[in-house]
């Protein structure tokens, strides 16, 4: 298991991830993107569902046509971890 992130570790880590943002409530991150079609849409989760997976850390998502909704969260850490920043770096990289 991952250990939490520190409130200073959360924000120096959001400091390096702009477009995402923190979900206090949910003690997680969630980064809204949109794609130019259901096609682009759903390519761009087949490969965040393969980096998950090898990563044994799965995303919390919605998809509705070209809309994706992301949010991350290491549910058996209660909160943030160093997994939802790494895979959220990804997720950037993967989505340009």
């Amino acid at each position: 298991m991952s250990g939490r992130l520190s409130s200073t570790e959360r924000n120096e880590a959001l400091g390096a991830l702009p477009a995402w943002t923190l979900d206090e409530d949910r003690e997680a991150i969630r980064r809204k993107f949109q794609f130019a079609d259901f096609n682009a849409a759903f390519a761009f989760m087949a490969r965040v569902a393969l980096q998950a997976e090898k990563m044994d850390h799965h995303p919390e998502w919605s998809n509705v046509y070209n809309k994706v909704e992301i949010l991350l969260s290491t549910h058996d850490a209660g909160g943030l971890t160093q997994k939802d920043i790494a895979l959220a770096h990804f997720i950037d990289a993967v989505a340009g």
